[in-house]
Formats: structure tokens, C-alpha cells, sequence
């Protein structure tokens, strides 16, 4: 049997970026690799299907469909449905992706904790671990991953162990450069610039590693995880310690030339005050936590869970108001540039602040003047909180199995 974990496999021919992505196949030899990347993409958007409907999305012959379905069955990757009956001549078999198929690993490096998270080829956690810190080292970094994956692997049986394809780090960039924001010696951060963190976990972990920007792979979750149907063009915010974002053009993550295109923390936006700010100085959790200390709560639960924020009501209000506010004035900024079809607010929150972030947001950006600005939608994200983990975890999924939805830049130098 063919190893599906083969990385010789002739991969995808990037495009142009203003290039359309259009979903067509080849009847040519040598596209083996592309149309089986071609078909898991199609049954991971679209669901179960039949051999006739992919043929009739691809423009592939049904012969070669066949052929493609039977080979990916083989290696474990797609698993029949239940027959649909009731139309003229012999009952189509849908097919899906298997959930163990495949196994990938995420790891987020945070501002104030890291998790190691295992998911399938569905997307779905099967394990995870969490580590809690004042602020991030390599050191403490390096022991949690040493320490939490042999019991994260362990959930898993021999087989589907064999099938574990790799692993994703999110990490935000740069990480000595916010020494002043979370309050961690500047001696203990500068670890951070000449340490090769992607090899020395690739070491640990004995598979390949691939690392990335974290709310650029937030991002990247919601392309390949999320529900619904999809914006071709779109910008993601993902509220974390700071607020960090990911930018989608013509249905591909635009990492930028070093890996921090859609960074839209530092974008200038009026403050309360009226005077100007950066948008992670009104727009992140670390503002709301300033905000709760003050008047005397303790903020330290926001970073362990993500499902309850014990704030007083005139707080967390003026915490939205003014985030609502930053994010309408980023937006409209960002809509200027690139022609946006929608915009996406996402993060390390409770499902019902979000919505009401997101619902303010678009009060606060139907109060600005759009002329000569097409305005996006405003929508909610559909990952959630964990959305850097899965990004994560998407990076090697995405370069197995998937048509191109990214370009990997060089990792940046000094993690």
C-alpha cells in the first residue's frame, strides 16, 4: 500500500496570487497528486459525495475519479457512506474523509500560556494540554512540549500513531519586542532571538514542523476548519493577549513577504481620549485586564478559560465600546486598500461577548462616513477560541492533503 505521508509526492504549482483559484482537475499523467489534493479539499468543504459530483466539479473523467477515490480509500483517507437510493439506475455511495485518516499536532505559543493540541483529519481535538506562564521562554516552552506529547501520542493506538503527519507551531513574532507590554525581563525574552525553536521541537517531536505567525494561523484555521460558506476576500481579527489578524485574498492566506501581513495590531485608530492609539492599545484582552485591575477585579482568570469573563457590566460595556470602536475605524482603513467582501472577529472569549462585540462593531462602522468605500460585512469567526492551536495544526494538514490555500514564508530568523 502507498504511504499517504509521503512528502515526495509532486506538490501544487503556486499561482499568481491575483490569479482566480478555480477547483479543476487534470486527465493528464503526472497530476496525480493534484487531483487526489484536489478531491480531499472538495469533500472537506462540501461533505460526502459521490464519485458522479466530484467528476461533475472537477471535470474529470468518472473513470478517474474512480481511480482516485479507490487509491485514497486504500490509504486510509476516505471511507464510504451509506448508499442514497431512490433515483433511476443503481444507488450512488457518497464518500468522506475518514477522521483517522490522519493525525496533526498544534502548538500555540502565547503571551501568557501554550497549548498542545492533537486533532484529526477532520479537525476535531482529540487531546490537548495547557501551560500557564507569567510570560514565554524557550526553556519553559521546550520542557511543556518535551513533557505533554508523549502523553498527548498516547491517546492514540499504534496504528493511528503511524498516521500522525506532522506538526504546527503558532507563535506570534518577534517575541523580545513586547517586553514592556507583559512585563517580562528583557534579559529573558532576548533568549527568544537566536533560538531555532521550529528545530529544536522538530527534533523532539521526530516529524517535520512547520511554524507560523499566530493569528495569521487563527486565520488559516478558519479557512480550513470553519463553517459556512466562505468570503473569497476577507479580514480576521483574533483577540488574544493583543489583537493580532490574518488576511485572505481571492480564497488564499496572504502571509506577506516575512509572515505578518494583516499584523493589524499596530494600525492607528482614535482612542477615547480623541488623540491616536495602535489598535492592540484599545482592542486586546490585555487592555480589558489594565481595566479590571484597576478598578480592583482580578483579570487572572481570562488567560485560564475562555468561557465565563467575570466582569462588572460598566467595565466589560466600555471595554466592547471602545474595541467596537478600533476595530470600525481599522476596518475602514483596511476596506480603502483591499476590497473587502467581509471581515471576521474572532478570539479567546465567550461565545455571547462575541457576539455582542461583533454587533457593536457594526453600529460603530455604519456611524463612519464610507464614501468611496465598499463596505464588508461583519461577521463572526467560527473557530473559537482555539483557532491558533487548529491553525497550527492546519499548516501540515494543509500541505499534505490540500489544494494551496497558503504560501509559507521563510520562518523569520531569532524566534
Amino acid at each position: 500500500m502507498r504511504n499517504p505521508f509521503d512528502t515526495s509526492a509532486e506538490r501544487v504549482a503556486e499561482r499568481p496570487l491575483a490569479e482566480p483559484v478555480v477547483l479543476r482537475g487534470s486527465n493528464q499523467s503526472g497530476m496525480r497528486a493534484h487531483n487526489e489534493r484536489l478531491v480531499l479539499s472538495l469533500l472537506r468543504t462540501d461533505g460526502p459525495m459521490a464519485k458522479s459530483d466530484l467528476a461533475r466539479l472537477t471535470g474529470l473523467s468518472a473513470q478517474t475519479v474512480s481511480v482516485i477515490m479507490r487509491s485514497l480509500e486504500s490509504d486510509g483517507l476516505l471511507v464510504k457512506g451509506e448508499p442514497v437510493r431512490g433515483r433511476i439506475g443503481q444507488p450512488s455511495v457518497p464518500m468522506a474523509l475518514d477522521a483517522d485518516g490522519a493525525f496533526f499536532l498544534g502548538l500555540k505559543i502565547g503571551r501568557r500560556s501554550a497549548d498542545l493540541m492533537l486533532v484529526d483529519f477532520l479537525g476535531r481535538v482529540r487531546d490537548t494540554r495547557r501551560n500557564i506562564y507569567r510570560y514565554p521562554t524557550p526553556e519553559g516552552v521546550i520542557a511543556f512540549v518535551r513533557d505533554a506529547l508523549p502523553s498527548v501520542l498516547a491517546s492514540l493506538g499504534p496504528v493511528q500513531r503511524d498516521r500522525v503527519g506532522g506538526m504546527g507551531i503558532a507563535m506570534p513574532f518577534q517575541l523580545w519586542n513586547w517586553v514592556a507590554y507583559i512585563g517580562a525581563p528583557q534579559s529573558e525574552m532576548d533568549q527568544w532571538r537566536n533560538r531555532d525553536i521550529q528545530s529544536e521541537i522538530a527534533e523532539i517531536a521526530g516529524m517535520p514542523v512547520h511554524i507560523q505567525n499566530d493569528a495569521t494561523a487563527a486565520c488559516g484555521a478558519e479557512l480550513v476548519f470553519g463553517a459556512g460558506e466562505k468570503p473569497k476576500d476577507f479580514l480576521y481579527f483574533y483577540f488574544g493577549t493583543f489583537i493580532g489578524g490574518g488576511l485572505v485574498l481571492n480564497g488564499r492566506l496572504f502571509p506577506g513577504r516575512t509572515g505578518n501581513a494583516g499584523g493589524v495590531g499596530p494600525m492607528p485608530v482614535p482612542g477615547p481620549d480623541g488623540t491616536t492609539h495602535r489598535l492592540f492599545d484599545v482592542a486586546s484582552m490585555s487592555r480589558l485586564a489594565e481595566m479590571m485591575e484597576e478598578a480592583g477585579e482580578s483579570s487572572d482568570h481570562l488567560w485560564q478559560q475562555h468561557r465565563e469573563w467575570r466582569v462588572s457590566r460598566p467595565i466589560l460595556d466600555a471595554w466592547i465600546d471602545g474595541a467596537a470602536q478600533g476595530l470600525a475605524y481599522a476596518i475602514l482603513s483596511a476596506s480603502a486598500l483591499t476590497e473587502l467582501e467581509a471581515v471576521l472577529i474572532d478570539g479567546w472569549m465567550p461565545g455571547d461577548i462575541r457576539t455582542e462585540l461583533t454587533a457593536r462593531t457594526e453600529a460603530a462602522l455604519d456611524r463612519l462616513d464610507m464614501s468611496g468605500v465598499e463596505r464588508p460585512q461583519v461577521r463572526q469567526g467560527t473557530v473559537g477560541a482555539d483557532a491558533r492551536a487548529l491553525g497550527a495544526a492546519a499548516i501540515p494538514l494543509a500541505q499534505r492533503y490540500l489544494i494551496e490555500t497558503t504560501v509559507l514564508p521563510p520562518a523569520p530568523t531569532g524566534q
